[in-house]
């Protein structure tokens, strides 16, 4: 896993992501009461892990100057999705010793997408999206990163660099956001 500039030692233990949906509830007078759906609320990804053997409280610290930082960062997990997110909180878990601590986390997913906002779509089936000056190309069975750059005029390199959610540069699946630009 990783955020900002720290990358995990190994993935924490567990791992969670919760989805919100706001509701609104109002009280109708001589009535009973009407729902209103506010839509989607932020991602919250919360998890625990260890650092085990001799210099645990040290990695424990380095994660803690990261926790300072401010403003929001890429968070990649390998398995989930990646976000751009804040780390909201870290917490030990236990009483620290230098060869062993347990420690506590949660993310909150970040949304800047209130920017002026365009979808076209191409005649591939596929979707490109443009706002806040970035593309965005939604993969369809049988696209290829090299395709796609060649498409868009830019290296494979820099499409790789863009997206560093992609583990495995040879495995895209229909759906994946990419980002070209």
């Amino acid at each position: 896993m990783r955020f900002k500039d720290y990358v995990w030692p190994h993935n924490p233990a567990t791992y969670s992501i919760t989805y919100q949906r706001k509701v609104a509830v109002h009280k109708v007078p001589f009535g009973r009461y009407c729902m209103q759906d506010l839509d989607l609320g932020n991602r919250v990804m919360r998890g625990e892990g260890e650092f085990a053997g001799e210099g645990a409280y040290d990695e424990f610290r380095k994660l803690a100057v990261v926790f300072y930082k401010k403003g929001p960062g890429l968070l990649v997990h390998p398995v989930w999705m990646a976000a751009n997110a804040y780390f909201i909180s870290l917490s030990l878990a236990q009483q620290p010793r230098p060869d062993y601590v347990k420690y506590t986390f949660e993310f909150w997913e970040s949304f800047d997408g209130y920017g002026p906002f365009s979808v076209d779509q191409e005649a591939s089936g596929s979707t490109v999206s443009r706002g806040s000056g970035s593309v965005y190309y939604t993969v369809v069975k049988g696209d290829t990163l090299w395709g796609i750059a060649n498409r868009y005029g830019v290296t494979l390199q820099s499409l790789i660099a863009n997206n560093p959610q992609i583990k495995n540069p040879n495995l895209i699946y229909p759906g994946n956001q990419v980002k070209i630009r």
